[in-house]
């Protein structure tokens, strides 16, 4: 067998083995996160495998579609009925963001863009992605971002236990890797094919993964397609995606996450109180029941607190409302934000 052929097999096995453990205990993102931390591990002890670009980019395009399954036209509505508690919570959370990203550049040693777009509340895989085409190390990124989706998961899951008691529901359901599909999953393939390489001709910042989120929101908001996407192919993107990542990793990159790690944790930590302390206000304001309001504020990712929401009682259609708003703010203001980062935030120990 061939060295190349020989670590591809173990980068395969480590994933399997990995995203099964998580799996088993229940953890969102758990088939990302599984090939994300064999990638690291093989890269670390000198693995030179790398993602070929056009597997990258097919898994933003499906990543799109996934997300394009949550906006329906009732986000709309949900919106305008509560604009100005939403907006309120939209500036406070991007401001929060913003400033978290400020002082881990001007603390510690990330770099500008790294800092910015590593401490953005969006969902988490559409921060990685987008992070590359600003110019930040996209591997620091993923080590903060899928930090905090660890962070939040866990606490969604103690807000569960504690709201609902022993009512709770487990936070994933069993996977059905094989489902029986129709035309809808052709009209899907065509969908993030069409739309992934339209969004890749206009050279769109990340438009691989934001036509096909747009324009599959589109068709199917109008009831032209019903977007059907299989365990299996999000799994396979996923895997792209983590292995993308993790391959990307090195001995330096993995110490100077360590060396940040205080900083990041205690960002992490800052932003879910302020959240919690919204979500708290959102039951007062709205006589909304805690777990909507928790997830709806959550910094996780749009991805992420789906799946926890959908193992509750939790309003759908309100989450997804302020996730999808505030995730939709983040790619409008998040290379803005990154740039203001970049040239201000200049280190304590340089002044």
């Amino acid at each position: 067998m061939s060295k190349g052929l020989a670590q591809w097999s173990q980068l395969l096995l480590i994933s399997a083995a990995a995203s099964a453990i998580l799996l088993y205990f229940h953890l969102p993102a758990a088939l990302l996160l599984g090939p994300m931390a064999a990638g690291i591990l093989l890269s670390l002890r000198g693995s030179t495998l790398s993602i070929p670009r056009p597997f990258f980019l097919a898994a933003q395009a499906v990543i799109g579609c996934m997300i394009a399954q949550t906006l329906t036209s009732s986000i709309l509505g949900v919106l305008l009925a509560n604009w100005g508690i939403v907006l309120v919570i939209l500036f406070a959370t991007l401001g929060a963001s913003a400033l978290s990203g400020w002082l881990l550049v001007r603390y510690s040693a990330l770099p500008g863009a790294t800092g910015a777009w590593g401490s953005s509340p969006g969902g988490a895989s559409a921060m990685v992605a987008m992070a590359q085409d600003y110019g930040a190390d996209v591997r620091l990124v993923a080590f903060m971002q899928y930090l905090r989706v660890l962070f939040v998961a866990g606490a969604a899951a103690l807000v569960v236990r504690f709201t609902m008691g022993n009512d709770a529901q487990a936070l994933s359901q069993e996977i059905v890797w094989f489902p029986p599909l129709d035309v809808n999953f052709v009209w899907t393939i065509t969908l993030t094919v069409a739309a992934g390489v339209l969004g890749r001709l206009s050279r769109f910042p990340s438009g691989v993964m934001l036509f096909p989120m747009l324009i599959g929101a589109g068709l199917q908001t109008s009831g032209w397609v019903t977007i059907e996407l299989p365990e299996w192919m999000l799994a396979l993107a996923y895997m792209a995606i983590g292995w993308s990542v993790g391959l990307k990793f090195n001995r330096a990159i993995f110490m100077l996450a360590l060396k940040t790690l205080p900083q990041i944790i205690a960002s992490i930590l800052c932003m879910m109180l302020l959240c919690s302390l919204m979500a708290f206000g959102l039951t007062e304001l709205l006589g909304l029941d805690f777990m909507t309001a928790y997830l709806a504020t959550s910094p996780g990712g749009l991805d992420t607190i789906a799946i926890i929401a959908a193992g509750s009682h939790a309003d759908m259609s309100f989450i997804m409302a302020m996730q999808t708003l505030r995730l939709f703010s983040i790619l409008l203001t998040g290379p803005a934000i990154a740039r203001f980062i970049s040239r201000y935030a200049v280190r304590a120990e340089a002044v």
